[in-house]
C-alpha cells in the first residue's frame, strides 16, 4: 500500500503545495521618546499593557493645553484597545499636594478674609498701592519676555482701574461713585494683592483642610471637562494626598538603597551617586539637560528654591524626595520630621504601587521630559534596583494658540469650556486626529475650520447612505449584479483598509489614516454620483459595508459614541439611532405626500402650492432638525441632521443669497452709471471734445480739431495721428446717437 507521498506509476507526480508568498502585515510600531525612534511595539505580559499617564496639577480650569494631552492620550488608548485589540491598564494620577496649589490655596484664603473685612475705599487704595511696590520691583528683574509682558498686562489693568478711584477720591465723589470703583480696583488687582497679602501672612496659614478645597474643587471640574470631551476615565485613579504613606515608604527604601540623603530635615536624591554606577545612567530621555539649573529649579516649585534650600544639597542636581515643611504649608509626618512629598517621587510611588516593578507604557507631554520624567525614572530605578522600570515613554507635542506659546502661567490660555462653547467635542477631536499625536498643535480658527469640514464632508457621505439603505427592496433585491464599478470601487475600499492599518501601525499616524478615510469617501461619492447619473441604483451591500467600516474606525477613534450602526448621531448623544428609527416612517409619508403635490402643482401649474411646498422643505422641517433635498427627475432625500447645523445653513444660505442679490444690485447699478456715462459721452458732437482742453490746446480747425498745443507749437504728425483715431470715434458715437434719438421720437 502506497503512500500520497509516493508517486502513483502510471501518473504525472503533482509538484508539492507551498503556501502563497503574501506581503508581510505590518505591526504597531510607537516612538519611544527613551530611544528616541520608532520601535515594535511588544508588552511584557502576552497581551496584557501597564500604562501610567501623568495627569494635571488641580489649582485652576483645565485648558486646551490639558486637553491636548488628555485627548490624544484617550486616542492612543483607544486605538490600542479596540483596534489592536490590546488588554489595556490604564492608571493616572492627580497632583494635589503641589507648589503651585500651596500658594494658590494660601493666596485665595488670604484674600477672601480680606474681602470679609469690607475694607474701606481708602483701604483698598492703599493697599493696591503697597502691592504694587514689590510687584514692580519683581517686573524690573523679570527677563522673560513672555512672562515680562504678562506682568506688564496685569499692571495696566491695575493703573486703569487705580487712577478713576484716586481722581474720585481726590474729587470727593460721592460714596455712591467711589464704592463702585473701588470694587473694581479690588477685582482688577487680586492678583497682585493676593501675593502681597502672602508675602505678609502666608506663613500664619497652617491648616491643612485650607490646602485640599482648592484641589478638590478644579479636580471635580476636571473630570466634568473630561466627559463633556468623551475622554474614558482611568482604569484606576490615584491622588497624591491619598498615597503620603507609600511614597513616605518609597522614599525611606531609595535612602536605604544608598541613593538618598537627608539634609535639614528634607531628603535628596543623589545624582552624582545613582549615575557613577555601572547599572543607572541619570537624565536617560533628555541627557543634553542635566545640569540645566533653571529646568531644575521650576521642577522643584517656587516655594522650594532658596539660598538655604540650594545649601542642602550634595550637588546641584540633586533633587527633592521628601521637603521640609515651611510655616503655612502643609505637612505629613516622616521619619525626617513634619514634611511634604517632593513633586517627581508622587508618580514613582504611586505607578509603583499599582503597576509594580515595571511598566509598559508612561505617559506625558512633552515639557514634563526633564525634569520630572528623568527623575521618576533615576528615583524609579534606584527604589527597584533595575533599569527597565519604564518600557515605552510617550510623550505628546506642545499645543500653541495661533502659533504662540500657551502657559497657565502666563496667563495665556483657553480653558476647555471656552473652547466647546465655540466647537464640539467631536470638531475637537478631530482637529487632533488630523495632526501627529507626537508633534506640535496649533489650536487657530483655520485648525477648527478643517475639522469642522471634514465632518461635514464625513456626514453628507452617511446621510445619503442612510438615504440609499432606505429605498424599499426585498431580500433578493440586496444582491445586485456587480459590474465594473462596484469592483473598483471594491479594490479601492480594500487598498484603503490597508492603507489606515498602516498608518496605525506607524506610531498610530491618524493624520495619514484619516486622510484615507477622505479618500474612500471621495471615492464612494463619485461611485454614488456616477450610478445616480446613469438613472441605476448604487449597491446598496457595498456603500453599507464601507459606511460600516468608516462609522467603526470614528468609534475607535472616539469621534463617535452610541450604538447607531452608520454615521453620527442625529439630535445628540442621548438620541441618535432611536429617534431616526422612529420618526423616518413618518417623514418618508411626508416626503411622499409633498412630491405628489409638486408633481400635480407643476403641471397645472399652481405657483402657490410650489411655494407653500418651499415653506415646508425651507423653513418648518429644519425647525425638526430635518433636510429635504429635491433632485430633478429623481425621488426627494430625507436626511435626519442635527437642528442647530441646519438653522446654520439655513442662515449661511439667507446671508449668500443677501450677498448675491447685493452684488446683483451693484452690477445693475454699475452698468446702469456706465450706460449713463456712454450716452453722455454721445451726446457730445466731435468738434467739442477738445475745445475745453484749454490746458493741453492753442488752437483748433474749423472742425474743432486741435491743431496747436498749449505752447503753440503745432502737433506733430503722431499726436495728430492719435487725436484723430478718438475724434473719428467720437463722430461714430454722436451719429449712433443721432440715429436713436430719431428713431425714438
Amino acid at each position: 500500500m502506497s503512500t500520497s507521498a509516493e508517486p502513483v506509476k502510471g501518473k504525472r507526480v503533482q509538484p508539492p503545495w507551498t503556501p502563497p508568498g503574501g506581503t508581510e502585515v505590518p505591526q504597531l510600531h510607537l516612538y519611544n521618546s527613551l530611544t528616541r525612534a520608532k520601535e515594535r511595539f511588544v508588552p511584557q505580559k502576552g497581551n496584557r499593557v501597564s500604562w501610567y499617564c501623568c495627569g494635571p496639577t488641580v489649582y485652576d480650569a483645565s485648558h486646551m493645553g490639558h486637553a491636548r494631552s488628555y485627548i490624544s492620550f484617550d486616542i492612543l488608548r483607544r486605538v490600542l484597545k479596540d483596534y489592536f485589540k490590546y488588554d489595556v491598564f490604564y492608571c493616572m494620577n492627580i497632583t494635589d499636594i503641589d507648589d503651585k496649589i500651596i500658594r494658590r490655596a494660601r493666596q485665595n484664603h488670604l484674600l477672601d478674609q480680606y474681602k470679609e473685612k469690607q475694607p474701606q475705599a481708602a483701604q483698598i487704595l492703599q493697599d493696591v498701592l503697597s502691592a504694587r511696590e514689590p510687584f514692580q520691583a519683581a517686573l524690573a528683574l523679570t527677563t522673560d519676555p513672555d512672562k515680562k509682558q504678562m506682568l506688564e498686562r496685569l499692571d495696566a489693568g491695575v493703573m486703569a482701574a487705580l487712577l478713576p478711584l484716586q481722581a474720585a477720591m481726590q474729587g470727593k465723589a460721592a460714596p455712591a461713585v467711589v464704592h463702585p470703583l473701588a470694587q473694581l480696583l479690588l477685582e482688577s488687582s487680586k492678583d497682585v494683592l493676593s501675593d502681597w497679602l502672602d508675602q505678609q501672612f502666608g506663613s500664619h496659614v497652617t491648616e491643612n483642610s485650607i490646602f485640599s478645597v482648592l484641589p478638590s474643587f478644579w479636580e471635580g471640574e476636571y473630570h466634568k471637562d473630561m466627559e463633556a470631551l468623551n475622554v474614558l476615565p482611568p482604569d484606576v485613579l490615584t491622588r497624591v494626598s491619598e498615597y503620603v504613606p507609600e511614597i513616605v515608604e518609597f522614599v525611606r527604601q531609595v535612602v536605604s538603597n544608598g541613593f538618598g540623603y537627608e539634609s535639614s530635615g528634607s531628603v535628596y536624591f543623589d545624582t552624582v551617586k545613582f549615575d557613577s554606577g555601572p547599572q543607572h545612567s541619570y537624565g536617560k530621555l533628555v541627557p543634553e539637560a542635566v545640569g540645566d539649573q533653571k529646568a531644575l529649579q521650576e521642577g522643584e516649585g517656587d516655594l522650594s528654591i532658596s539660598a538655604d534650600r540650594l545649601s542642602e544639597k550634595k550637588s546641584p542636581n540633586d533633587f527633592a524626595l521628601w521637603k521640609a515643611s515651611k510655616p503655612g504649608e502643609p505637612s505629613w509626618d516622616s521619619p525626617w520630621g513634619k514634611g511634604r512629598p517632593g513633586w517627581h517621587i508622587e508618580c514613582s510611588a504611586m505607578a509603583g504601587s499599582v503597576l509594580g516593578e515595571s511598566m509598559d507604557i508612561h505617559g506625558g507631554g512633552f515639557d514634563l521630559r526633564f525634569p520630572h520624567h528623568d527623575n521618576e525614572l533615576a528615583q524609579s530605578e534606584a527604589f527597584f534596583q533595575n533599569d527597565y522600570w519604564v518600557r515605552y515613554f510617550l510623550h505628546t507635542g506642545h499645543l500653541t494658540i495661533a502659533g504662540c506659546k500657551m502657559s497657565k502661567s502666563l496667563k495665556n490660555f483657553i480653558t476647555i469650556k471656552d473652547a466647546l462653547a465655540k466647537n464640539t467635542a467631536r470638531q475637537l477631536r478631530l482637529a487632533f486626529l488630523m495632526h501627529s499625536w507626537k508633534d506640535t498643535l496649533d489650536y487657530s480658527s483655520n485648525t477648527m475650520e478643517s475639522a469642522v469640514q471634514y465632518e461635514k464632508f464625513l456626514n453628507e457621505f452617511f446621510l445619503n447612505v442612510k438615504d440609499i439603505l432606505r429605498a424599499p427592496s426585498d431580500i433578493t433585491g440586496q444582491f445586485e449584479k456587480w459590474e465594473a464599478a462596484e469592483t473598483e470601487l471594491n479594490d479601492s475600499f480594500s487598498d484603503r483598509k490597508c492603507a489606515v492599518h498602516a498608518a496605525l501601525c506607524d506610531n498610530v499616524d491618524t493624520r495619514g489614516a484619516v486622510e484615507e478615510m477622505r479618500l474612500l469617501v471621495g471615492m464612494s461619492n463619485g461611485y454614488i454620483a456616477g450610478r445616480k447619473g446613469a438613472k441605476r441604483r448604487p449597491n446598496r451591500m457595498l456603500v453599507e459595508s464601507i459606511a460600516l467600516y468608516l462609522t467603526g474606525m470614528l468609534k475607535v477613534f472616539g469621534a463617535i459614541e452610541g450604538s447607531e450602526p452608520i454615521g453620527f448621531p442625529v439630535g445628540g448623544q442621548s438620541q441618535s439611532a432611536d429617534l431616526e428609527s422612529t420618526v423616518m416612517p413618518y417623514l418618508t409619508v411626508l416626503s411622499d405626500f409633498r412630491e405628489g403635490v409638486r408633481k400635480i402643482a407643476r403641471e397645472q401649474k399652481v405657483t402657490e402650492l410650489l411655494q407653500l411646498c418651499d415653506v415646508v422643505r425651507d423653513d418648518t422641517l429644519p425647525e425638526l432638525g430635518v433636510r429635504l433635498e429635491d433632485h430633478e427627475g429623481l425621488p426627494t432625500v430625507v436626511k435626519m441632521v442635527d437642528k442647530e447645523t441646519l438653522l446654520k445653513e439655513k442662515e449661511e444660505k439667507k446671508q449668500m443669497e443677501a450677498e448675491k442679490k447685493k452684488k446683483k444690485e451693484e452690477a445693475s447699478r454699475k452698468k446702469q452709471e456706465q450706460e449713463m456715462a456712454k450716452l453722455a459721452k454721445m451726446k457730445l458732437p466731435a468738434g467739442e471734445m477738445f475745445r475745453s482742453d484749454t490746458d493741453k490746446y492753442s488752437k483748433f480747425d474749423e472742425t474743432g480739431f486741435p491743431t496747436h498745443d498749449v505752447e503753440g507749437k503745432e502737433l506733430s504728425k503722431g499726436q495728430a495721428k492719435k487725436l484723430r483715431k478718438l475724434f473719428e470715434a467720437q463722430e461714430k458715437l454722436h451719429s449712433e446717437y443721432l440715429q436713436r434719438s430719431h428713431h425714438e421720437d
